[in-house]
């Protein structure tokens, strides 16, 4: 069969107080780097994965890169991993956007599927690029494991198609720092072992 370990990207700023980051290129902060590193021991010690896709962006890349040295493998770069595009929402907070757009900000929140950002991109977008990677993973590496660092936007629409769900559930998945979640794929279909485990963090 073959295994997907699915892992979001550490603490960053601008997760609290919550901001749009989108696109904005941030690195890990202090506390995401240590979550990265007991992620990155907890697959070393259950799993042998044979290679780590990640986002191009810096939090996942970082991620990604103490993934790959605990597992003695190479981090690879899927540019259709990086995060939701949120055009002129990017890098705001949630109350200003809600001051600007208030009508497409409760929507975004109460009906995501309907929702293209400003000068940015739709979840079906989102699904169109994130694809990609589910379909390079069948196609390459039947019978092994593979890790996967995305962004929350993109680990729950990959987490949505794997379990046949529609786009308007995207808000019930939760998709925490440095969580992990586990796809197999078999002849018969995909299952979902796990959805956003973070017990591997308690001592971070």
């Amino acid at each position: 069969m073959t295994r997907i370990i699915l892992v979001r990207h550490g603490h960053v700023e601008g997760i609290s107080p919550e901001r749009f980051r989108g696109r904005r290129d941030v690195d890990l902060s202090e506390l995401g780097a240590r979550q990265a590193r007991g992620t990155a021991q907890r697959i070393a010690q259950q799993w042998r994965p044979l290679i780590v896709y990640t986002s191009p962006l810096r939090r996942c890349l970082q991620t990604a890169e103490a993934i790959a040295a605990a597992c003695g493998i190479s981090a690879a770069i899927r540019d259709d991993l990086t995060d939701l595009h949120y055009g002129d929402w990017e890098w705001r907070t949630h109350e200003e956007v809600r001051a600007q757009w208030p009508a497409l900000f409760e929507c975004w929140f109460s009906a995501p599927h309907l929702v293209r950002f400003p000068n940015g991109e739709s979840l079906q977008d989102l699904v169109a690029r994130v694809s990609n990677v589910l379909r390079l993973v069948r196609e390459l590496h039947r019978e092994q494991t593979v890790v996967v660092v995305g962004h929350s936007s993109g680990n729950r629409a990959l987490l949505l198609q794997t379990l046949d769900q529609p786009l308007s559930a995207y808000w019930r998945l939760a998709q925490d720092p440095c969580a992990l979640s586990e796809i197999e794929i078999s002849d018969h279909g995909t299952t979902v072992h796990r959805v956003n485990e973070t017990h591997h963090l308690f001592e971070t």
